[in-house]
């Protein structure tokens, strides 16, 4: 029998699986959110108010290091010395310091002026024209009222000479400042009222003559009034002596508690010499005393006045 034909093998078709789909893609390559999914919660941020707060916590942080580091600079630094009693020994030495801290132009200013402080009430003006250097009492005083002052010693003498607004009169204005004690500025002072020592002619302080200037030939010879002013609760004699400009003699000094008086009719008088003596004097010696006072009670608020009307001299 013949072979059956055999009939080769239908080829079999096999359907290829599906693919799968490939993965959704979110944005930047990140897988997709579902469609219920929640949306992605953002990074928190900082608030205006939260960097507010952490810009006031380092500020007060800062500021606590800085006290600290102040207080401890302060800590090391010398301190204030105590102020001292009122009427202590110790005060009486601080208000002889008062030359030393004040500046010369507090003490004898470059012009002065008197309210009321001429004859008849007239208002005068006196300007500073020469200073001394501050120095000792050597050579600045008669030998008769060096004696008189040496109970209370000389730690510092401050001198200038002033020229009036009409260039007329010049006048010597000075500042002792003694080395002595209170009870020794009691004493000088009770010694100079009770025996009427400002009124002697023997006891009349020297002048300072300045080359050049108006009080060129200012002299003892030139002396025509003055006025003493003896403090009796601080370590200071003020004083001021006065002149003609013009370089004349006066024969016949007088105090200046005599040339102011009514009726007076004396070359020094006439001029006004007394009314020049007096008028400084008592500028100076008020501002000596508001500086002191300023010095010593700095929060009472004493200021430094200029003078104003004459007053009889002490």
């Amino acid at each position: 029998m013949p072979p059956v034909p055999v009939e080769p093998p239908r080829p079999v078709r096999v359907s290829p699986a599906p693919a799968a789909a490939p993965p959704p893609f979110g944005p930047y390559g990140g897988p997709a959110p579902g469609p219920y999914a929640p949306a992605p919660t953002p990074a928190p941020r900082r608030t205006v108010a939260v960097r507010g707060a952490v810009a006031v916590c380092l500020v007060l942080g800062l500021g606590l290091i800085g006290g600290a580091t102040a207080g401890a600079v302060l800590e090391h630094q010398p301190k204030a010395a105590p102020a001292a009693a009122p009427g202590s020994p110790a005060q009486f030495a601080q208000a002889r310091q008062v030359w030393r801290e004040a500046p010369v132009d507090t003490l004898l200013p470059p012009v002065v002026a008197g309210k009321g402080a001429g004859p008849g009430g007239a208002d005068r003006t006196w300007t500073r024209i020469g200073i001394a250097e501050p120095g000792d009492c050597t050579d600045a005083f008669d030998p008769l009222l060096d004696r008189v002052l040496a109970p209370t010693g000389c730690a510092k003498l401050l001198r200038a000479t002033y020229v009036d607004s009409t260039s007329t009169t010049v006048t010597t204005v000075g500042v002792l400042v003694t080395a002595g004690d209170a009870a020794g500025m009691r004493a000088l002072a009770q010694r100079w009222t009770a025996e009427h020592l400002g009124d002697r002619i023997d006891l009349i302080p020297r002048p300072v003559a300045f080359p050049g200037t108006a009080a060129g030939r200012f002299g003892a010879a030139q002396r025509g009034s003055w006025d003493v002013r003896v403090s009796a609760n601080l370590p200071f004699v003020v004083y001021a002596v006065s002149g003609f400009a013009d370089g004349r003699a006066v024969p016949t000094p007088q105090p200046a508690a005599l040339a102011n008086a009514a009726g007076a009719t004396t070359a020094p008088a006439q001029a006004g010499l007394g009314f020049d003596a007096t008028g400084l004097a008592k500028a100076v010696d008020d501002r000596l005393q508001a500086t002191v006072a300023a010095e010593l009670h700095p929060t009472t608020g004493a200021r430094t006045t200029t003078p104003a009307a004459t007053e009889k001299p002490r």
